[in-house]
């Protein structure tokens, strides 16, 4: 493994690029996360260069100011991802992450730089309807709830300040998310995947169908399992990623 200096500088990514990969995934997590939502993937895509985007305000990037809105993420970030865009790559979004993934598409299209070869977005409603989300609706009592809930999901035994710190991280993501607002699509200039999980309470296929406006190809696909189980990284998830190469 090589490292490009500009790239392994980047507090993006929190694996130093390759050279060995013929194409990349870039990876977004979902809101009160972070890169680490991933770490089961390098193994399982051996193919493919796993990349997740480290978003600031949260894991190794704590100290590091919160990005504020989802346009100001997708454009820093699409600055940070110019120099990995040297092969074939595709972007994977769960969730509220699929928005700023979207974004990203765009700022990278208005600077002239490559666009995705697939966007696939995962449990997420499209961006016009996004402030459909129940949990932006929560309150804060609610919300801790649900990350012990996602912690315990885990097999992990929250503690009082872990639960304490992803809240912090989770309410402030909330915050972005309710300021985000697109009235109306505008079209990517590249396929569209849909991903929806048969056995996600949370989001139905209906919920998902308002992508179709953002695509010239929009595929919608069916995967066995719950909302947060893309973390896994289960075959019918890593078969379907590793088809655009």
């Amino acid at each position: 493994m090589t490292t490009g200096s500009t790239a392994a500088l980047s507090p993006w990514f929190v694996r130093p690029p390759s050279t060995g990969h013929a194409a990349r995934l870039f990876c977004f997590p979902f809101s009160g996360s972070g890169a680490s939502a991933f770490s089961a993937w390098p193994a399982a895509l051996e193919d493919i260069e796993v990349c997740p985007v480290q978003f600031p305000g949260r894991e190794n990037r704590l100290g590091h100011p919160h990005y504020g809105t989802y346009e100001n993420l997708a454009a820093d970030l699409a600055e940070a991802l110019a120099p990995l865009l040297d092969r074939p790559f595709a972007f994977f979004a769960h969730c509220a992450g699929a928005l700023p993934a979207y974004e990203t598409v765009l700022r990278l299209a208005e600077a002239g730089l490559p666009t995705p070869d697939r966007l696939f977005v995962s449990g997420q409603p499209a961006p016009h309807d996004a402030s459909r989300d129940r949990m932006l609706t929560m309150t804060e009592s609610q919300l801790r709830d649900e990350v012990e809930a996602f912690v315990r999901g885990r097999g992990i035994e929250p503690r009082p300040d872990m639960l304490d710190l992803g809240l912090m991280v989770l309410l402030r993501d909330h915050a972005a998310a309710k300021k985000y607002r697109r009235e109306s699509p505008v079209a990517v200039d590249c396929p569209v995947v849909v991903l929806h999980w048969q056995d996600d309470e949370d989001v139905t296929p209906a919920d998902l169908q308002g992508w179709r406006r953002y695509a010239d190809s929009v595929e919608f696909r069916v995967l066995g399992g719950g909302h947060y189980d893309f973390m896994n990284a289960p075959d019918g998830l890593t078969k379907l990623l590793t088809r655009w190469l």
